[in-house]
């Protein structure tokens, strides 16, 4: 289960909503859903969060290039979501989901009898064999990213539990976001 929410600047201060993102399937679908909420094309934080296994931190100034935060990638990397932002983060191109797509890899090639194995995944977390690289047991992207708002990259670094309720309470929005939730 996720949970997004949407922090749009604003001159009186921040408004906050939450989202859907069942239309996102990229960064820049997600930097355009953060685009409709900004007003005067000002920052827009999008946060996305999955059952507090992970999340992840999205700035959007105007027309600039989103930056993104994860708080750690191999999780996120489990999820729709969170691959779309790890894939971004780690320059993973779509045609190399694509050609994972396409192969049969149900361990049933070649007669092999069908298992219902849990530690595969951790065994498709350490290989890649394409040489793309591998999703880090840990933070990713730029921890810098909401410095100039207040929350330093060691205090980005540093949140745990309810992420999104620190962020709010140093932007001054808590209130807000506390009605959307």
């Amino acid at each position: 289960m996720y949970f997004a929410a949407l922090l749009a600047r604003t001159e009186d201060g921040w408004e906050a909503s939450d989202t859907e993102l069942d239309n996102v399937e990229t960064l820049t679908d997600l930097a355009d859903l953060a685009r409709e909420a900004a007003v005067d094309d000002d920052t827009v934080v999008a946060y996305i969060e999955q059952e507090g296994a992970w999340f992840g931190v999205i700035r959007v100034d105007g027309e600039d290039d989103p930056r993104v935060f994860l708080s750690n990638a191999a999780m996120a990397a489990r999820s729709s979501y969170g691959a779309m932002l790890t894939d971004e983060l780690l320059g993973r191109e779509d045609d190399d989901a694509d050609d994972l797509d396409s192969l049969d890899l149900d361990g049933t090639e070649d007669g092999e009898p069908e298992t219902d194995d849990a530690d595969d995944n951790d065994t498709l977390d350490a290989v890649n064999g394409s040489g793309s690289p591998v999703a880090p047991h840990g933070p990713l992207g730029d921890a810098g990213l909401l410095a100039d708002l207040g929350i330093s990259e060691k205090e980005l670094l540093s949140l745990e539990g309810d992420a999104l309720g620190e962020i709010a309470d140093v932007l001054g929005c808590t209130e807000l976001l506390e009605a959307v939730r």
